[in-house]
């Protein structure tokens, strides 16, 4: 039975990857790794720079070609049909390396948090031994940047999407809401009084953006130099914390 390894490998930083997770690259017999066309070829790039920083006798890398969602079905059967397509491919390259018994994916963030893989992963047939090594979040990266605690004192966090936010506001009895996977900076939609914001993107690279203050004050900076990073990279990965009334330390 073959083994895949899901690994968290942080926000990019080698910095962020545990021994753990250094140690279960190093072993891997196979590393499956996705290409998303060369406007993110970054992505994969930083992939290879952490397989190559991790071991002087990286093991063989099988790539595949991300496929695109179809814009015309509705959200869930969109997605839905997206991880069926992805789990195809991962299918032929396990086919191709039929010998390889330790198979790594190395996933941005934590496999458990708003990612797809395991779910993707239950999909194979036959279903291989499943094993997460966990890893650093954005979540963690964002607060650890702002150095601000992710709860008040005492204090529930929300971790929502930016479609809920947009589609459904403010979580009903929320006092913390962490916003991800925000392709259009649903903040907009709230009343920004009595807000504060906590924003950034590339968390932990080199290209790290920090933006925090009222959102009455600084949302459309944020909006600004988001779409300007977007430009200049061709994609982002950014996350924010929304937290009412409030500096970030009570």
């Amino acid at each position: 039975m073959t083994d895949l390894l899901l690994i968290g490998i942080g926000t990019g930083n080698p910095d962020h990857l545990t021994t753990e997770a250094r140690r279960a690259i190093a072993e891997a017999d196979l590393i499956l790794l996705p290409e998303k066309g060369a406007g993110k070829s970054d992505l994969a790039d930083l992939r290879r720079q952490i397989i190559a920083e991790v071991t002087d006798c990286p093991p063989p890398i099988a790539t595949f070609e991300m496929p695109e969602r179809d814009p015309e079905l509705p959200y869930l059967q969109r997605v839905e049909a997206w991880h069926d397509m992805i789990a195809d491919r991962w299918t032929t390259c396990l086919a191709e390396y039929a010998e390889a018994r330790r198979v790594a994916l190395l996933v941005w963030g934590d496999p458990s948090l708003y990612d797809s893989t395991l779910r993707i992963a239950a999909r194979l047939s036959p279903r291989p031994k499943i094993r997460v090594i966990p890893g650093i979040t954005s979540l963690q990266a964002l607060t650890a940047a702002h150095v601000i605690p992710l709860n008040t004192l005492g204090g529930p966090v929300t971790v929502t999407t930016g479609r809920r936010l947009r589609d459904q506001g403010w979580p009903k009895g929320a006092e913390t809401i962490v916003v991800m996977l925000d392709g259009g900076c649903a903040f907009q939609t709230l009343d920004p009084s009595d807000l504060w914001i906590w924003w950034g993107a590339y968390l932990g690279m080199e290209e790290q953006i920090l933006c925090a203050g009222p959102l009455a004050e600084v949302g459309e900076d944020i909006i600004d130099r988001r779409a300007a990073a977007r430009a200049a990279h061709g994609w982002i990965m950014d996350t924010y914390l929304l937290r009412r009334g409030t500096s970030g330390l009570d």
